[in-house]
């Protein structure tokens, strides 16, 4: 079971992605000084109306095992040390320990 910060990252990234759309489109009108003032007014009310998990901003990396938000590597997910535990016991596929 992932701890509360995995599942609070989780909701804010399926939020982005279903507002993302949406979010961009009222962000170019809203930034569009060639259409009238009240338009662009109009899209910044809109945009002031999408929840907290609407916001690229609140998505963090965090590791999928443990919910720590430092040293993710971002291909796998996971932090440096879970990285190491499943890379020594051979989980994750096309990684093993180099020696030279």
């Amino acid at each position: 079971m992932p701890n509360a910060r995995v599942l609070r990252d989780i909701k804010a990234r399926h939020g982005v992605n279903a507002n993302e759309i949406l979010r961009r489109a009222y962000l170019y009108v809203a930034r569009n000084q060639t259409l009238p003032p009240q338009v662009r007014f109009q899209a910044q009310l809109q945009l002031n109306t999408f929840g907290r998990y609407a916001r690229p901003t609140t998505v963090q990396n965090r590791c999928t095992e443990t919910g720590r938000g430092r040293g993710i590597i971002s291909e796998f997910g996971l932090c440096r040390y879970q990285f190491r535990l499943k890379a020594l016991a051979k989980e994750l596929p096309g990684v093993k320990k180099a020696s030279w």
